[in-house]
C-alpha cells in the first residue's frame, strides 16, 4: 500500500530566524519549527539533552515510602526480592534493581515471570520469596494489577514495592508502596516513563539516601552506569522518546556504546554492531534477542545475560538468546502467514482486526499484531488458543487509538486485560470470542470515528535537493533518538535520476543529478529508470563504509514528477 504524504508547512520566516540564531542549516530549522520548537533556548536544550535537567521524582506517589523501606532493608541487611516481567522492560528493570542493590551491599533474590505461568506477579512467586526469607519484594513492570499476589505477599509479612507503568485498575492495592506515574494522585508531570525509567529514579534516590546516612564505606555505585538498561527498556517497550525519556535514552545510548556490561558487549558483537548504537539498533537488533527467551517460555537467559559479570557467562547466555531468537523468527513467520490469510479471507474485521488461531504460540502474537498494523494500518488483536477453552493475545494500536481503553470497552467479555496506549494484552474464553469481536469492532469505530485511517507518511518539510549536505545529515541525527513521540524527520524534494540499479535483489539504488546517492529499501519493483523526474520523501544520513563518510538519502517513498 503506497502511503499518502502529509507534508507540513513550517513557518519559513521563523525557521530562518532560528537558523541564524543557532547557526543551523535551513532544512534542520524547518523541521524544528514544524515540530513546535522555535524558541532558541528550547531548541538548544533539545539538541543537548542533559541528565541535570531531569525533573526530580519527589512528586511521584509512593516514591518516598519506597525509598524509606529500601534504605532500611539495605542498612539492616534484609534479603530483598526482585521480580520482573518477561519482556525487555521487565527484564531490564529486574537487572537494574538487582545489580544496583547488590552494589549497595544487599542480598538479592531475583525471579523473572514465565510466559507459560501467565503475565505478572503471581501468588506462587510470593510464596517463593517468603520461603527465601525476603521481607521486601520489588516488582518491575508488573504488580499494579496483581492484587491477589500482592495480598498473598502481605499476608506472609512481605512489604511489596511496585515499580510499574501500566494503567491502574480500580481497587485498592495491598502494596507497601506503588510507584506508577499513572496512578491517581501522582503529581509527577511526565507519564511516559517505562518501568526501567522508574527503577532508575528509585536507584538514584536510594543512593542519595544511603550516602546521607553514611552507609557507604568505600566507592559508591553510580546510577548512571545503569542507563544502558534504561535505554533498552524504554525503547523496547515503545515508550515515547520525549521529555525525560529522551534525556534518559540519549545518555543510555552513550553508556551502551562504552560496552561496560559484558552481556551487552557480547550481544553487540554478535550482531556486528560497530557504530555508536541508535534507538533503531536497540529496537530491532538487541531488543528482539533479549525478548526471545521470554516469548518462548523462560526469560531467565536474558536476565543472566544482563547480570553476567564476565564474558564466559555472557557468551553462554547469549548463545541461548540467539537460539531462542532463531526459533522465535520461525514460529512468528508461520503465525503471521496464517493471520494474514485470515484477514484476507474476511475474518479479521473492518475498523479493527481480530484474528485467533489454535496452535499459535502466545509468545509471538504481539509481534504478529504489530506486523498486521504495519500492513493494514488498522488496530490489531491476535489471539492464541490454549486448547483448553481460552485465548490469550496481544493488541497493537495506531495513532488516535488507545489499546488499553479499547479493552476497557470490551471488558464484559474478558477474563483479564491490561496494558497502555500503544499495546495491551488480554485473555478471553472461547465462548465469548464472537461477542468480543463485535465489541472490539464497536470500540474501534467509536475511537476512530468510523474506521481505520489510511496509511500516511508524515513529511516535515519540502526542501531543495541542493540544500541537503553532510551538515544537514549530522544536524538531523542530533534530533534523535528517534522513536515513538519523536519520529525520524522526513524531507521531500524534487530530483532527476541519472541512473538506477537493483541491489541485493529487493533494494533500489538511485544516483540523482548532481551525484547524490539514494537508497530505497524494498522498492526494487518500482524502478523508474535513468532520466526520470521524481519526487522523493527521504531521510538524509551519513553512510560510513571502510572509514569513509558520505551523504546518502534513505528513501521512504517516491513518485513520478512532472
Amino acid at each position: 500500500m503506497v502511503p499518502e504524504w502529509l507534508i507540513a508547512k513550517p513557518d519559513v520566516q521563523q525557521a530562518g530566524s532560528l537558523a541564524r540564531e543557532l547557526s543551523l542549516a535551513p532544512a534542520t530549522a524547518l523541521v524544528l519549527v514544524g515540530r513546535g520548537l522555535s524558541e532558541p533556548d528550547a531548541v538548544a536544550r533539545f539538541l543537548d539533552p542533559r541528565l541535570a535537567t531531569l525533573r526530580t521524582p519527589d512528586t511521584m506517589a509512593g516514591f518516598s515510602r519506597a525509598v524509606d523501606r529500601l534504605a532500611r532493608a539495605v542498612r539492616s541487611r534484609e534479603p530483598i526480592g526482585v521480580f520482573g516481567d518477561y519482556d525487555v522492560d521487565g527484564i531490564t528493570t529486574a537487572a537494574l534493581l538487582t545489580s544496583f542493590l547488590r552494589a549497595c551491599g544487599a542480598t538479592v533474590h531475583v525471579r523473572i515471570a514465565r510466559r507459560d505461568a501467565g503475565y505478572g506477579f503471581g501468588v506462587g512467586d510470593a510464596e517463593v520469596f517468603a520461603a527465601a526469607g525476603c521481607p521486601v519484594v520489588i516488582t518491575g513492570d508488573c504488580g499494579t494489577s496483581d492484587h491477589d499476589a500482592v495480598a498473598a505477599a502481605r499476608a506472609r509479612g512481605i512489604d511489596v514495592i511496585i515499580v510499574d507503568h501500566h494503567q491502574v485498575p480500580e481497587g485498592e492495592t495491598a502494596a507497601h508502596a506503588l510507584i506508577n506515574p499513572h496512578q491517581p494522585g501522582c503529581a509527577f508531570p511526565f507519564k511516559g516513563l517505562c518501568s526501567a525509567g522508574v527503577g532508575f529514579y528509585l536507584a538514584a534516590a536510594l543512593r542519595t539516601r544511603l550516602r546521607a546516612e553514611g552507609h557507604f564505606s568505600g566507592p559508591e555505585p553510580d546510577p548512571r552506569a545503569w542507563l544502558d538498561l534504561v535505554a533498552l527498556g524504554t525503547i523496547a517497550d515503545l515508550a515515547p522518546l520525549v521529555d525525560e525519556n529522551r534525556i534518559l535514552v540519549s545518555a543510555g545510548l552513550r553508556v551502551l556504546a562504552q560496552r561496560r556490561r559484558p552481556g551487552l558487549a557480547v550481544l553487540m558483537e554478535r550482531v556486528q554492531m560497530t557504530r555508536v548504537p541508535t534507538a533503531f539498533d536497540v529496537g530491532f537488533r538487541l531488543g528482539p534477542r533479549l525478548n526471545a527467551p521470554g516469548r518462548l517460555g523462560d526469560a531467565e537467559p536474558a536476565l543472566r545475560l544482563l547480570l553476567a559479570e564476565d564474558f564466559a557467562h555472557a557468551n553462554a547466555a547469549a548463545d541461548e538468546c540467539e537460539v531462542a531468537n532463531a526459533k522465535r523468527q520461525e514460529i512468528q513467520q508461520r503465525v503471521l502467514e496464517e493471520a494474514i490469510a485470515a484477514v484476507e479471507a474476511g475474518q479479521g474485521g473492518q475498523a479493527a482486526l481480530l484474528v485467533a488461531g489454535q496452535g499459535w504460540h502466545p509468545g509471538v502474537v504481539g509481534i504478529v499484531a504489530a506486523k498486521l498494523v504495519e500492513r493494514y494500518s488498522r488496530p490489531a488483536a491476535v489471539l492464541a488458543g490454549d486448547g483448553k477453552g481460552a485465548y490469550r493475545g496481544s493488541v497493537r494500536g495506531i495513532p488516535g487509538f488507545h489499546a488499553q481503553r479499547a479493552l476497557v470497552a470490551c471488558s464484559d467479555h474478558l477474563v483479564r486485560y491490561g496494558g497502555h496506549e500503544g499495546a495491551a494484552g488480554l485473555t478471553v474464553t472461547a465462548d465469548r470470542l464472537d461477542a468480543l469481536r463485535d465489541a472490539w469492532e464497536r470500540a474501534a469505530n467509536e475511537s476512530l470515528a468510523g474506521g481505520g485511517a489510511p496509511r500516511q507518511l508524515a513529511v516535515d518539510a519540502e526542501v531543495g535537493l541542493d540544500t541537503i549536505d553532510e551538515r544537514v545529515a549530522d544536524e538531523i541525527a542530533r534530533l534523535g533518538p528517534f522513536g515513538i513521540g519523536n519520529p525520524e524527520p522526513v524531507l521531500a524534494a524534487h530530483g532527476r535520476t541519472e541512473r538506477t540499479r537493483v541491489v541485493g535483489e529487493h533494494h533500489l539504488q538511485l544516483t540523482l543529478a548532481g551525484g547524490r546517492q539514494a537508497i530505497a529499501f524494498r522498492m526494487a519493483g518500482r524502478d523508474p529508470g535513468g532520466g526520470a523526474n521524481v519526487r522523493l520523501a527521504f531521510v538524509p544520513e551519513i553512510d560510513e563504509f571502510r572509514g569513509q563518510r558520505r551523504l546518502r538519502l534513505r528513501v521512504r517513498d517516491f513518485a513520478a514528477a512532472t
